[in-house]
């Protein structure tokens, strides 16, 4: 691509977005507008509106527990023909940040602790949509790992550990391809993000990637200098800092010409996309991708022997808990993708599957905020004048109401004139006599009527600072009002609105409770043959802009895991969560799984894993700790300075438990099956780091198809005055037949055996004495040998020895040649 012939003045509007979705195209150089919507999970549609129905995929951790790229490439497929259904030529996704700690509030989106396993399950993920012609654009270039205070804190992090270990997801992802990429809100080493060029240099000059750099909404601060470190593209539009808004007098032509070259570059990648496959064949495969990823994402953590169910011997089976007909589909950001209303429950999935099922909700779901109703809402909403004139009218199928700079049918809110008020309005059915207790909030003054009579006001929130956190947190008010069954209640929740860059209303509402909803658990729990107990988070638990403080199971939710599992002893209990929990409650259980955030189908996949009839694939993305206080990070609230300090270094995760012979509760890796498998032979192949290999055969010993996911780990030579290093180098998921075998070849990289030298800008070989081990975890380990590397890279392999039921943290365990 040749420079531009005309003056910089002419394309620099170029460098920020036309309005809040899409970039300017410029006919005069060919260049069309490309459009971006968010989509971890799905596709977003461009704004929190629950009538943009999208495919709803596992979250990032369950598709990171399937260990599977091939599967996940499949749904990151699905997405992209989910983007071209929609008209979205770029999706903001992959997030490969890292779980520092079990309290980041966006845990669910991420896809684990160990940079290896982010960077090949999102990569694969960044491929699928990437095949449909469609841009995957990864974020959050770097060190957005946690909430609290995001777009004002400072992560303090060595440049070693920044290279090798946060930096890593972005650099496989850069090599492979990917066509974009998203800066983070926080500062690194006192340098925002937008402005990082030491980040945004790796990429461009030390890569040779030729993607395009873009800034997260509104993370932009100084135009001159986030385009001088390499940053092409400000959003939203209009400009703030870049575009239009740059200084004309700033030497900035030659770097302008790189980013609209970039910008070139996409939009020319995205403009000849695949045709849409509308058929009812390709609709139905889609579905049958996300409850196949969903069942792969499930990881069972313990079974005595109670799964799979038998449907023809289970005569009689009690589903328990909130979590079986309120789940937690997805996280509460505000990329949550508009769900079908018709999406099937978990209990209603496990009722078509076996003889006779029965329910007892145990415990209320402890929502922020509940929904009005459990049933599929019709809401009026009017836009009206000052003088009260109806401006527009629309109807919501929602709760919770957001408009984002925009609003459908009334136009942007910056350059609105005179919409003053928002209603919306429906019909309750009072089902049960008892005191209700209504919730409402939102960015102006909010007043509840019911059948016209007033009883409640709340006086709107500011937006500033971080607009998406305060919408995501929804403050409220509350009040309780008794009213009779049969009763049918009008009620309208309106708001005096002012000119702002987002508003959002939200309401609930809470039916009264029986007391004795635990009894009722307990005495059902006594009279069936098996228990499915399905305890977790509610729809807004898990939120942008808001870490957790606890890992806990909510009180209630605990005192029902245990009354349960000591009445009736065949008790699986299902994790509806998403991020490491604490597991104290669930010693008494019979089987465990973690079936984290799994999407639309959660509901057919998981009926299919307690049947059997699919295998619960997953193994852990993450380290369950047996005590909080063995996290190697626990708190996520900046210091009085502002400051993040990464100070456990490139120890995190399970390579801080392996460094500190700390036992987990449920190490990273670990995942039962329905199969019988073990490891028969492992070959090393390769005399040099460069090509090193390990071929492993498996044996199948039971009568079923089983998945075994065996992993490669390596302990580094130690290093003076460190912790040793030991580290995920390889990994596959592997279907093995029944009754038969399979082989899978575990590559290794150069990179396993270097560090990143800072003063050179360049990786350096690490020559020493290595040991490998081959396991089903972090810390089951099946195989090991010892090898030599030397100066040049050569290797020198010891022999295999076996490790079946010896600890491979043991610190006085010599190395065997």
């Amino acid at each position: 691509m040749g420079s531009p012939v005309f003056d910089w003045r002419q394309v620099a509007h170029l460098t920020a977005g036309q309005d809040m979705w899409s970039t300017h195209p410029l006919p005069a150089i060919g260049l069309k507008s490309v459009r971006f919507s968010d989509g971890p999970m799905g596709i977003t549609g461009g704004r929190v509106d629950e009538r943009d129905l999208a495919l709803l995929t596992p979250c990032g951790l369950a598709l990171a527990a399937s260990w599977d790229g091939a599967l996940v490439r499949k749904v990151g497929q699905v997405v992209g023909d989910e983007a071209l259904r929609l008209g979205i030529q770029g999706i903001l996704a992959p997030n490969l940040n890292l779980m520092r700690s079990p309290l980041a509030g966006r845990a669910f989106e991420l896809f684990g602790e160990d940079p290896l396993l982010i960077s090949n399950l999102g990569g694969a993920w960044a491929a699928g949509v990437q095949s449909r012609g469609v841009a995957s654009v990864i974020k959050h270039l770097v060190c957005n790992d946690s909430e609290t205070d995001r777009r004002n804190m400072n992560v303090t992090v060595d440049e070693q550990t920044l290279r090798e270990v946060y930096f890593r997801p972005f650099e496989h992802t850069a090599r492979q391809g990917a066509w974009g990429m998203l800066t983070a809100y926080n500062s690194v080493n006192g340098v925002r993000c937008a402005e990082l060029g030491q980040a945004i240099g790796w990429l461009k000059q030390g890569l040779g990637w030729d993607g395009l750099v873009m800034s997260d909404w509104f993370g932009t601060h100084d135009g001159v200098a986030s385009l001088a470190a390499g940053l092409d593209l400000e959003m939203p539009g209009p400009a703030r800092h870049m575009g239009a808004a740059l200084d004309v007098a700033a030497p900035i032509g030659e770097r302008l010409v790189d980013a609209v070259e970039r910008l070139q570059r996409l939009a020319g990648r995205v403009d000849n996309p695949l045709p849409y496959d509308a058929s009812v064949a390709a609709e139905s495969e889609r579905i049958e991708v996300l409850k196949e990823a969903a069942a792969a994402g499930m990881v069972l953590l313990r079974n005595d022997g109670l799964l799979p169910l038998r449907p023809d011997k289970e005569k009689r089976i009690a589903v328990i808990g909130p979590n079986a007909i309120q789940p937690c589909f997805q996280g509460g950001t505000f990329a949550k993708v508009a769900l079908d209303p018709a999406t099937e429950m978990p209990v209603t999935s496990i009722t078509a599957r076996f003889h006779e099922v029965v329910y007892a909700e145990g415990v209320v779901a402890e929502y922020r905020i509940p929904p009005l109703t459990r049933e599929p809402l019709d809401l009026s909403v009017t836009f009206r004048d000052a003088e009260g004139h109806l401006v527009h009218e629309e109807t919501r199928h929602a709760s919770s109401l957001v408009w984002f700079k925009d609003m459908p049918g009334v136009g942007d809110l910056l350059s609105l004139e005179g919409i003053a008020n928002v209603t919306a309005s429906t019909v309750m059915q009072v089902a049960n006599s008892g005191v209700y207790r209504f919730f409402l909030g939102g960015t102006g003054e909010v007043s509840l009527s019911i059948n016209g009579q007033a009883y409640a006001s709340f006086d709107g929130v500011t937006l500033s600072g971080d607009i998406m956190g305060k919408l995501m947190q929804s403050p409220h008010t509350w009040v309780d009002v008794i009213l009779e069954a049969g009763q049918q209640c009008s009620l309208e929740f309106s708001m005096n609105i002012g000119r702002s860059l987002a508003h959002g209303l939200w309401f609930g509402c809470r039916a009264p409770q029986s007391h004795d909803l635990l009894a009722q658990a307990v005495a059902l729990a006594q009279q069936v043959d098996s228990v499915v107990l399905m305890v977790g988070e509610t729809a807004d638990a898990g939120l942008e802009s808001v870490d957790r403080d606890t890992t806990q199971l909510s009180a209630a939710q605990q005192t029902l895991v245990r009354a349960v599992c000591e009445v009736n002893p065949r008790t699986v209990v299902v994790l509806n969560v998403g991020h490491p929990v604490d597991t104290a409650c669930l010693k008494h259980a019979a089987a465990v799984i973690v079936a984290w955030y799994p999407g639309q189908a959660f509901g057919p996949a998981l009926a299919s894993v307690l049947a059997g009839d699919l295998e619960p694939g997953g193994r852990l993305p993450v380290t369950f700790a047996e005590r909080e206080q063995d996290y190697p990070v626990w708190s996520l609230t900046p210091d009085p300075a502002g400051e993040v300090h990464y100070h456990e270094r490139w120890w995190v995760g399970y390579r801080h438990f392996a460094a500190h012979s700390l036992t987990p509760a449920f190490p990273f890796g670990h995942g039962l099956g329905y199969a019988s498998i073990e490891p028969e032979v492992a070959q090393l192949s390769g005399e040099h780091v460069e090509t090193l290999s390990v071929r492993l055969g498996l044996l199948n010993n039971s009568s079923r198809q089983g998945k075994a996911v065996p992993q490669l780990y390596l302990l580094a030579p130690p290093e003076e005055g460190q912790d040793r290093r030991y580290s995920l180098e390889a990994f596959a998921a592997v279907d093995v037949p029944a009754t038969g075998r399979a082989a899978v070849d575990l590559v290794l990289q150069a990179r396993s055996f270097s560090r990143w030298d800072c003063e050179q800008q360049r990786w350096r070989l690490q020559p020493g004495l290595y040991r490998m081990t081959l396991g089903a975890s972090s810390t089951d380990g099946w195989l090991q040998l010892a090898l030599e590397v030397d100066e040049k890279g050569g290797v020198e392999a010891g022999a295999w020895h076996s490790l079946f039921d010896q600890s491979i943290h043991a610190s006085d365990r010599p190395l065997t040649r």
